[in-house]
Parts: structure tokens; C-alpha cells; sequence
């Protein structure tokens, strides 16, 4: 070994070589395998434009695309106990929490924040499939109820956008718990004559489906969205019968009467606020209807 190995080619190697492409640079669609540019992705809300697949957002993109001139503020949310069970798996859970709020910036996967849609003031929460998978725990929880209590207390409608793959395992019977507490909570906005709308995105699975995501006054649901509460796996294998094509997608959920109906994300602000007004009895002027 000698400086020409040690030195010279290094920096030759490093001048003359490959340049290493950034990873997110492009995005494979997963339904026709195109790859799109990352910043025309972006620039659409993640929707790839030539097969309208639509890719899963972030909880503080989707609110900016969705509040009136990209304007909310977010809600604060009460503290709950880190890892109450002291649980690991393949790393502790104190960690994979760390982890994970490092990746987002998010304290846990639900964002509750409050604006306007239309000149309409309303309150909305959104869950993000980025942080552990959306999954439910007593900090989503905690999100759920306080969102609730928000929106009763400004009197204002409650939107919320579900996308969850269930309970959080970590959190064990204290994640089961959240169901009823949600459902309650649902309940008191319900009880207020505020409505309550939910849309559903790719995937709203497991105990969310059990809960607080399937108890709106209208269920939207995005193109393609994975929704229900079993895995289409674990259906077959209990009854034995190959599944009809599509099943737990929107489209499907919809001609059967689960959902009420599927919106194109870009739609999905004018038309929840042209119901919102509906439900409140708000005037609804010629040009927002158009």
C-alpha cells in the first residue's frame, strides 16, 4: 500500500465517479411502475398524474392543502406515560418512539389543528401512516378526544382523515381502550349537533375501523383505499373462499353501501366544505358552488 492507493485514487475516484442519485429523487407508481419526478409529485398532493394513484401524504401537507390559503393553527395535546408496559420487541419501544419522532417531527401520529375551508371555521384531525403506521395508542387517543372536545367547545364541524393499520401492539390493552373512549367522544360532538365527517385513506384497517373512523355522518373515502378491519388474507383463510376482485377497496366498499362515496383527493376540500354547509345550514354562495 503506498500514498497513490491511499491518496490519488480516492480523490481521482471521487472527482471522475458516479455520482450518487438522491433515493427520492424518483417515485416508482405501484400500480403501472412509472416513475415520476418526486417535486411533480409533490406539486400534485402526491397524486401520480398519469394513473391517479393516489400516494399516501403527509398529516401537515394534507392540512396545508386543505385549510384556506395553507393557514392553521395546530392544538395542543395532553402528555400521556412513555411505554407504560416497558414493552420491546426487536427494540425497545422508548427508542422506536424516538426513532420515529425524529423521522416525522410529529409527537405521535395524529396532528389536530384548527382554520378555515371556505370561509367555514372547522376543527380537524389527521392521522399519518408515516408515524408507526398510523397506529392507535393513548397519545392518538388522547388526539381523538381532545379534537372532539375542540370542535364542541369553538362549536365547530369535526373532519377527520383516518389512514391506521390498528392498534398499537406496544401499547397493548391501554391501545384497545382508546376504542370506547374515541367512540365517546364521537358521541359528545354528535350530542352538540356539530357533524362529524370522515374520510377514509389508504389503509383505515383494524380497531380504527371498529372505532372513531367508521362513525361519521358521511364517510368519504379516497380512490384505491384499503379499508376494513381484518386483513382480505386472514377473511379468506376463515371462510375458505377466494375473495370477489377489489374487496376492502373504496370503489368496492362503496356500491356496497359501507361507504357513502370516493373523491379524487383534489376534490376533496370543496366538496366537505359544499356538505359541511349543508349540515349547518350555511349559505352556500354561487361561487363556491361552482
Amino acid at each position: 500500500m503506498n500514498w497513490i492507493t491511499n491518496y490519488v485514487r480516492p480523490k481521482l475516484t471521487s472527482l471522475l465517479g458516479p455520482r450518487e442519485t438522491p433515493e427520492n429523487l424518483w417515485i416508482k407508481c405501484p400500480e403501472t411502475g412509472e416513475m415520476v419526478f418526486h417535486k411533480d409529485l409533490e406539486a400534485n398532493q402526491w397524486v401520480v398524474p398519469s394513473s391517479g394513484v393516489h400516494m399516501k401524504i403527509s398529516a401537515r401537507e394534507r392540512l396545508k392543502h386543505f385549510f384556506d390559503g395553507g393557514s392553521f393553527e395546530t392544538v395542543e395535546l395532553p402528555k400521556v406515560a412513555v411505554d407504560p408496559l416497558k414493552f420491546r420487541d426487536s427494540k425497545r419501544y422508548t427508542d422506536r418512539l424516538k426513532d420515529y419522532r425524529s423521522k416525522t417531527g410529529m409527537e405521535d401520529s395524529i396532528i389536530v389543528a384548527t382554520g378555515e375551508i371556505e370561509a367555514l371555521p372547522i376543527v380537524a384531525a389527521v392521522q399519518d401512516f408515516a408515524f408507526m403506521g398510523g397506529s392507535l395508542g393513548m397519545a392518538a387517543g388522547e388526539a381523538i378526544v381532545t379534537a372532539a372536545e375542540k370542535a364542541v367547545h369553538l362549536y365547530r364541524p369535526l373532519v377527520l382523515f383516518a389512514g391506521s393499520g390498528g392498534a398499537r401492539m406496544q401499547e397493548g390493552i391501554l391501545s384497545l381502550m382508546q376504542l370506547p373512549r374515541t367512540t365517546v367522544a364521537v358521541d359528545m360532538v354528535k350530542d352538540a349537533g356539530l357533524p362529524y365527517i370522515v374520510v377514509l385513506t389508504n389503509p383505515t384497517t383494524g380497531g380504527v375501523t371498529a372505532s372513531y373512523a367508521m362513525l361519521g355522518d358521511v364517510h368519504i373515502a379516497e380512490p384505491g383505499a384499503l379499508i376494513g378491519f381484518a386483513g382480505a388474507r386472514v377473511i379468506e383463510q376463515t371462510i375458505r373462499e377466494k375473495l370477489p376482485k377489489g374487496f376492502q377497496r373504496s370503489e368496492y366498499l362503496m356500491e356496497h353501501g359501507m361507504v357513502d362515496m370516493v373523491v379524487h383527493r383534489h376534490e376533496l376540500k370543496p366538496t366537505i366544505a359544499r356538505l359541511l354547509k349543508i349540515l349547518t345550514h350555511t349559505p352556500v354562495t354561487t361561487a363556491t358552488a361552482a
